[in-house]
């Protein structure tokens, strides 16, 4: 069993925020109960424990198990730091906020296959419930990681202090084991519409906006039968009422609250193909929507120019004709990793290496067996928005599965050795802040032992 000395706050912060499962969000709104603990004007609920405690485990795989007591004094070092924050005129602006919450709920739909699926998943009624809860949970984890950076601001590392982390963790058998990880690069090779398919789609929309218009024809029906994705023809092309803050992409938000109720926009392109937009109605901040997605077809011999293209650009770096850095920069068509000389970032946590364990089955199919310096065959990829286009992979960099060896894992060892310092700092933070804010803690919780003085009884 894995010890809980290995969680400390950010670790937990981490399951809670990045792992939210239906015993946290979904409970978060039904559930009337008692009060564990009050520090300063934050409230721990008694179901806030039961439903972290299950979470821990759960995100875990049972590793970590933890008592009650265990799990409300971590939930109070939280309120502690949240507490302080507001005290010390720390604040989470709407912009932070917002991007927090749509990090998460891209998360969220990840993870579950879509919006509405990830809406039912954690137990809310629709999407504004789901963001209501989520900025007032972000708000709160971004008032915790400031007051954290505002205590540890100062905290530094000497390469003897690093040194001297990495002998007692020697001494005491304790190295970590870093997972095996990979550096990946691409080149990736589109294959485009023509530019008659194009014209061909905007003139398809143009006549049934005309239909529409001048006919009186259901726009409903005509998104119905006409629209490429299944889900805009499953509702008739409705999208209910969206505001600006509304997950959409910047140009289809743009056309539609440029419109007049009862118009029609003009054709419009997007990652997702072409749209025509009917405003309905405005109703004060929010617009009720509807529209019909069309996208060009790609021939069959564009696919297949895309592929030997690409699949003679491997051939010729292979034969050292060509560098990999100058073929992603002469040829290669991701804006995202182009400029970059092909790397790719890890969404999850924006490095430039993956964990293998965690990778996505389909990408590790791909490379698991690739040694450093070695390139993946060419292979077809395509978007969620339905773009079409081939890819070459280059392992740029492989280590292993190993125990931390302090030259080849110096930064990371760096890495923890300053985790742990700025605990130290925190937990010292602590031990003075809790003397001089109010905490009550209810009577089913007198009993536990806490490793801070929460009850004021050395003083």
């Amino acid at each position: 069993m894995m010890q809980l000395k290995t969680m400390n706050l950010k670790s937990i912060s981490i399951l809670i925020i990045l792992g939210l499962a239906p015993v946290f969000v979904g409970a978060q709104k039904n559930k009337i109960d008692g009060v564990a603990v009050v520090v300063g004007k934050n409230v721990v609920l008694d179901s806030d424990i039961e439903k972290f405690k299950k979470e821990i485990e759960t995100q875990s795989e049972g590793k970590i198990k933890i008592t009650d007591c265990q799990m409300l004094e971590q939930l109070m070092d939280r309120k502690l730091l949240a507490h302080h924050a507001v005290v010390d005129s720390v604040t989470a602006s709407k912009a932070e906020i917002d991007d927090r919450v749509k990090r998460t709920i891209d998360f969220f739909i990840r993870q579950h296959g879509g919006e509405k699926k990830a809406i039912e998943v954690y137990g809310f009624n629709d999407k504004e419930d789901l963001i209501k809860e989520l900025e007032r949970v972000q708000k709160e984890e971004i008032l915790i990681e400031k007051e954290q950076q505002k205590i540890t601001g100062d905290v530094d590392l000497t390469p003897e202090e690093v040194r001297l982390y990495f002998n007692g963790l020697k001494e005491k058998n304790e190295l970590p084991e870093f997972p095996a990880e990979v550096e990946l690069a691409q080149i990736v090779l589109k294959a485009e519409p023509t530019k008659e398919e194009n014209e061909r789609i905007i003139a398809k929309l143009n006549e049934i906006k005309k239909d529409v218009e001048e006919n009186d024809a259901s726009f409903r029906l005509k998104a119905i039968v006409n629209s490429n994705d299944p889900s805009v023809a499953r509702n008739g092309g409705n999208l209910g009422t969206i505001t600006k803050d509304t997950q959409f992409i910047k140009e289809f938000k743009e056309v539609a609250f440029s419109l007049d109720e009862g118009q029609i926009s003009e054709p419009f392109k997007t990652i997702f193909g072409y749209h025509i937009i009917l405003l309905h109605k405005i109703k004060g901040n929010g617009r009720e929507v509807s529209h019909i997605v069309m996208k060009p077809e790609i021939e069959e011999s564009k696919l297949n120019d895309a592929k030997e293209k690409l699949e003679q650009i491997r051939k010729d770096i292979i034969a050292g004709e060509l560098t990999f850095d100058k073929a992603v920069n002469d040829h290669s068509q991701d804006d995202e990793t182009k400029n970059s000389g092909g790397l790719i970032l890890n969404p999850y946590t924006g490095e430039s290496t993956f964990d293998l364990t965690r990778m996505d089955p389909a990408l590790y199919g791909r490379i698991n067996e690739l040694k450093k310096g070695e390139f993946s065959e060419v292979f077809y990829d395509e978007t969620r928005a339905g773009e079409k286009m081939y890819k070459l992979l280059y392992m740029r960099n492989r280590t292993n599965t190993h125990k931390a060896d302090l030259v080849n894992d110096y930064v990371k060892v760096q890495k923890l050795a300053l985790v742990k310092k700025k605990e130290e700092t925190i937990a010292k933070w602590s031990k003075d802040k809790i003397l001089e804010t109010y905490v009550k803690i209810g009577s089913d919780y007198k009993k536990c032992t806490f490793k801070s003085n929460w009850k004021k009884e050395n003083q």
